[in-house]
């Protein structure tokens, strides 16, 4: 049996709603930024990166993940007199917090300190993090390690 042209608006009309409101809430859904997981995955992966950078006396490429990169008053060239810490291993752990855009990050290191003799010394730092401008940087450090 054949509907009247009417009726089968009505029909369609019934069944189009919602499955543009469905459409809309999974885009809106999506829309809300990346799920704590991801967040999680892609801060720990900047912090290996960061991290072996560190280890690898590259402060070039270290200096693209530090949260000073991004303050004024602060250069490159002053970041690479600051530094005096030899890493001989680093180990990222885990996630310890995030919280919108601050995080910390357990990381395992043996570091020395030539001009203080220290050698061979291990700690797990909690590692500061801040989110700017979307990407996770190494938050300004406060003090010797």
């Amino acid at each position: 049996m054949k509907l009247p042209m009417f009726q089968r608006r009505r029909v369609l009309a019934s069944l189009t709603v919602p499955a543009v409101a469905l459409l809309a809430a999974g885009l809106v859904g999506c829309a809300s930024g990346p799920s704590p997981a991801k967040d999680r995955e892609v801060l720990l992966q900047r912090a290996q990166e960061f991290w072996k950078s560190v280890q690898d006396n590259d402060a070039v490429t270290s200096w693209k993940y530090e949260e000073l990169s991004k303050k004024p008053g602060w250069t490159l060239q002053a970041y690479l007199k600051r530094e005096g810490i030899l890493y001989q291993a680093v180990q990222v752990l885990e996630v310890r917090s995030l919280e919108g855009d601050r995080a910390v990050v357990d990381v395992k290191v043996t570091y020395s300190i030539p001009v203080l003799r220290m050698m061979d010394q291990e700690v797990v730092l909690k590692d500061e993090w801040v989110r700017v401008d979307g990407l996770w940087y190494h938050a300004e450090r406060k003090g010797v390690l």
